[in-house]
């Protein structure tokens, strides 16, 4: 099994974000994987309109799965992404492909840029996990560790070993999903492998690369003229996860 995973999209009422979005949708087009993965940040103000781009966008024959971001506004992804009725409260969703077991979990605080798993999401993970013993995937926007970017660790998730000790219940979670960090890192988290997507809109730069020393009132470590990239996963029958990264070709 093949498993697409993007994440920070970041439309908004702009062509950049967009032709970005595009073009990776496009080179998935032609890819037969069998759900694709997106961790959140998908619009940038939370507004319906990028919402409805969103939706017209992120279109495949396979499964696409979306869990919210710091950006996301949960009334308006609820109303245009998943055609639900608007509320405030944590957007989890599970969905079974092909016998593998996808848990989207909402790390949002609303109105805060850090992540923490509500109770209710963690009850939520814990039960949907206990229907059966294939593999499963748990995917949300915030990564539950440090991973080297001090601006990205300080709104990282917290709360972490709540999560840690639902995941030692359930050995079948074959690895964690995130975004937020907008760039591609493999780790792990409570034994398991945590597997980070690279950001469409833009990159991060690690402290020792130029332009990494920067503050949010300069911008940010983030770099826009890479272009847009993305990891697939490859679920093998033992278990074990290989992951690609891969770069979309993309005119600027």
């Amino acid at each position: 099994m093949i498993i697409a995973h993007l994440s920070d999209l970041h439309l908004d009422d702009g062509p950049r974000a967009e032709e970005r979005v595009a073009a990776v949708m496009a080179y998935l087009d032609g890819l037969a994987v069998a759900a694709v993965v997106v961790t959140g940040d998908i619009a940038d103000h939370g507004a319906a309109a990028e919402y409805a781009r969103a939706a017209a966008l992120l279109k495949h024959p396979a499964p696409v799965l979306v869990c919210p971001g710091n950006h996301d506004v949960r009334a308006a992804f609820r109303t245009g992404l998943l055609d639900q009725p608007a509320s405030d409260g944590p957007i989890d969703l599970a969905r079974e492909v092909d016998g593998v077991l996808f848990a989207m979990c909402d790390s949002t605080i609303p109105g805060r840029g850090a992540g923490y798993l509500a109770d209710e999401t963690l009850a939520w993970l814990d039960g949907v996990l206990s229907g059966g013993d294939g593999p499963a995937f748990v995917a949300f926007h915030h990564p539950p560790v440090e991973v080297g970017l001090p601006l990205v660790d300080g709104i990282r998730q917290t709360g972490e070993e709540r999560l840690a000790a639902v995941l030692a219940r359930h050995p079948r979670v074959a690895a964690l999903l995130a975004g937020h960090v907008h760039t591609g890192a493999s780790t792990t988290f409570a034994g398991v492998p945590l597997r980070i997507a690279p950001g469409v809109v833009s990159g991060s730069l690690l402290p020792v690369e130029p332009g990494g020393d920067r503050g949010w009132e300069e911008g940010g470590p983030l770099e826009y003229d890479r272009p847009p990239s993305l990891l697939l996963h490859a679920l093998h029958d033992d278990g074990r996860v290989t992951t690609h990264h891969r770069v979309v070709p993309y005119v600027f």
